[in-house]
């Protein structure tokens, strides 16, 4: 099984500049995108309803034009969600869940504080809100992959310039110790480090300067998996050979 999360900054951007041809090369079972920046009323073209593909998006309500996730998937699922209970979270259109089975797949874009303190306040309010939902999912007796842009780096190897960021959105001591608390004390577990365990690659490049040529990096997407996929990981990669995105697309192929 294939899975690929991919931060598209905007759909109809990415698929000017290829990413559907690139996709179709992947041959992906699931795809998960996040900021599609769209209304599905705007996706008419057949590009966006890849061949062979259940397509099913998550459009912002509060502010168009704006966040939006979206699942492809080869395999038709049992149920489609795409609200967990907090409407101020939910209307800015960053979940949707695809179940399969026994298995769940989400595409989730958490929320950025860059833009200021108001923000990083939602930001820190949705990590607090989350954390038992997270909970749940673990308990639910269901396996689950939270793919997505996070906006948070975790360790000194998810960075370029580690001791620059400290007071930075994205690389706050508040914003990796939650992460510290998924996966050392819940038991989620980040694929990339579960196969490359000392590897430092990156997702997303600052569209300032010559940060991507430079490859002054933040890792910030991923598939975080619930602990009984751990041993069906397999391989991942981040693909930078094109530039769809100010973000790299994540690929994981789990055993079947």
């Amino acid at each position: 099984m294939r899975i690929i999360s991919f931060n598209a900054n905007g759909i109809r951007s990415a698929a000017s500049k290829g990413v559907f041809d690139w996709l179709r090369r992947q041959r992906a079972d699931v795809v998960c995108l996040q900021e599609t920046k769209a209304q599905e009323g705007q996706l008419t073209d057949p590009m966006f309803r890849p061949d062979g593909h259940h397509c099913f998006y998550r459009d912002a309500t509060s502010k168009k034009g704006y966040s939006g996730v979206a699942i492809y998937a080869k395999r038709e699922p049992d149920q489609v969600l795409t609200e967990l209970g907090w409407d101020e979270f939910d209307n800015e259109g960053r979940y949707i869940e695809a179940r399969f089975g026994k298995l769940s797949v989400v595409s989730l874009y958490f929320p950025s504080g860059s833009s200021g303190d108001e923000r990083q306040q939602f930001k820190f309010k949705a990590m607090e809100w989350i954390t038992p939902i997270f909970d749940q999912w673990l308990k639910s007796g269901r396996d689950y992959v939270i793919c997505g842009d996070w906006n948070i780096v975790h360790t000194k190897n998810d960075i370029r310039n580690w001791s620059s960021n400290q007071k930075n959105s994205g690389c706050l001591p508040e914003e990796r110790a939650w992460l510290d608390l998924l996966f050392q004390e819940r038991g989620w577990v980040d694929s990339f480090r579960a196969v490359k365990p000392d590897a430092v690659e990156y997702t997303w490049w600052s569209n300032r300067g010559q940060a991507r040529a430079n490859n002054v990096g933040w890792r910030i997407d991923y598939q975080v998996v619930s602990p009984g996929l751990r041993e069906r990981l397999k391989a991942c990669s981040i693909y930078r050979d094109e530039r769809f995105s100010d973000h790299a697309p994540y690929t994981v192929d789990y055993a079947d």
